[in-house]
């Protein structure tokens, strides 16, 4: 099964943008971001997300990004988007040229968190998977799209029943890039049942 591009929507739609067979361009705008309250103050609420809707209690989708960055912080990957106070996003953002993060937000009720590690900035290319357990959901990345390795494990307080899921890219700065989504693919849940 793939992503529905017929089917997708947006939020904060970018003013270009290129929807192919098989890959998706997205050029981002600047000063466009998500981020609620937590440490620095602000709320930004207007990165671009491109997005299925399901209300599939079990499955897995998996993504390719292409990304050229260009300024601090701009990035490219996966979201869940409920609402502009519950949301989480993952990628990889820009930091100095030998830096870059390769990390995630999780946003519960208006206040997110960010957890990263970091990477060579010399990387342009990632693969991610999202899969989702009700309400419970694991991330991981891979650079090779055959073996990936966690990077979080999290609950959404607001990831019951229909969810938002697909593409994200943004700008915080003044800014823009060129994104470049492939070989998405929605499959059965690859992450196992634990039985405690």
């Amino acid at each position: 099964m793939e992503f529905n591009l017929k089917e997708a929507k947006w939020f904060f739609e970018p003013n270009t943008y290129q929807i192919e067979s098989d890959m998706i361009t997205i050029s981002t705008e600047p000063k466009t971001d998500f981020w609620q309250r937590t440490y620095y103050g602000f709320r930004n609420d207007n990165a671009h997300v491109l997005y299925n809707t399901t209300e599939e209690e079990f499955f897995s989708f998996t993504v390719k990004t292409q990304f050229e960055y260009k300024n601090l912080f701009d990035q490219c990957g996966i979201v869940i988007y409920q609402d502009s106070e519950n949301w989480v996003k993952a990628g990889i953002e820009f930091h100095n040229k030998d830096t870059m993060w390769l990390g995630s937000v999780v946003t519960n009720n208006g206040y997110s968190d960010w957890a990263t590690v970091d990477i060579d900035s010399k990387i342009d290319t990632m693969w991610y998977r999202l899969s989702r357990r009700k309400s419970d959901f694991l991330i991981e990345h891979s650079f090779d799209g055959v073996n990936y390795k966690q990077m979080r494990v999290f609950h959404l307080l607001k990831g019951e029943g229909k969810i938002n899921f697909g593409l994200l890219a943004c700008s915080p700065g003044n800014s823009s890039f060129d994104a470049v989504f492939s070989d998405m693919k929605i499959s059965e849940c690859m992450w196992a049942k634990h039985d405690g």
